[in-house]
């Protein structure tokens, strides 16, 4: 029996079940044992792919974060006016949030406490700063309203999509990702008022 667990595990499926341990019992209170039992394996086999519990982080981090990046590399987010890239930017990050939820969750969850998590960090302030400035220079443009700081505008919009974790859960009577995608988009830059 152990050796068939061994010949259906892979890397990947070994990362799924860490990310969601890391998620249930927090990346600090989470240990090798945790993850051996979680994952149905020894300790041996998964350092047999792994050099720890940070590699796997790191992988799952990057996975999230990998994601987010590759939003500012897509034509719509390279070309065109301001008001519409930052659109389409805010659009496409619900939906790696939610094609990615356990991952983007992670992500969200560090706090600095290892190089790794500094490095995740390092990361999401820099694919932040660079939503900014497409806010400001759609801003610029007078395609968005300045009515609002740009600084406390984008956390606004970071505010609520990255709240999306806490509350999503796919489900095929419930929201989609795109009803969500285009909730999102209609409140950041519509509003709720009418008129």
């Amino acid at each position: 029996m152990t050796t068939a667990r061994r010949d259906t595990y892979t890397p990947e499926t070994l990362l799924a079940v860490a990310v969601r341990v890391f998620n249930e019992r927090g990346y600090d209170g989470t240990s090798m044992e945790h993850l051996s039992k979680a994952a149905g394996i020894s300790k041996s086999s998964i350092y047999h792919h792994v050099s720890g519990k940070e590699e796997l982080l790191r992988r799952a981090v990057s996975r999230a974060l990998d994601g987010l990046f590759a939003i500012l590399e897509e034509e719509h987010a390279r070309v065109g006016r301001p008001a519409d890239r930052l659109e389409h930017v805010v659009r496409r990050m619900v939906e790696v949030l939610i094609a990615e939820l356990p991952y983007v969750t992670l992500l969200l969850r560090v706090r600095g406490n290892t190089a790794t998590e500094r490095w995740a960090l390092e990361r999401r302030r820099d694919f932040d700063h660079r939503v900014a400035e497409l806010l400001k220079a759609a801003t610029a443009e007078g395609d968005v309203g300045g009515d609002v700081e740009v600084r406390l505008a984008t956390r606004l919009v970071f505010g609520m999509i990255n709240s999306i974790v806490e509350w999503y859960r796919p489900d095929p009577r419930g929201a989609s990702a795109r009803d969500v995608s285009d909730a999102v988009v209609r409140l950041v830059f519509s509003g709720l008022r009418r008129g």
